[in-house]
């Protein structure tokens, strides 16, 4: 066994392993920006429901 075909074993491997990332391609920073727009619409609702209580509330400190 030459020194050639353990750099080529290595190399064919990271190949393989690498080849993750091509089957993922964007999914993963789709799923990332639909996330954020959940989470983001999330927190105005609970924000809006939050501040029409606070209006409600006359015994609050300002």
């Amino acid at each position: 066994m030459s020194s050639s075909d353990f750099f080529y074993g290595i190399g064919d491997f990271l190949t393989w392993a690498f080849g993750f990332f091509e089957w993922v391609g964007n999914k993963f920073n789709t799923v990332l920006l639909l996330l954020g727009f959940v989470g983001l619409f999330y927190w105005l609702n609970t924000q809006k429901k939050l501040s029409d209580k606070a209006a409600k509330d006359p015994n609050q400190l300002k």
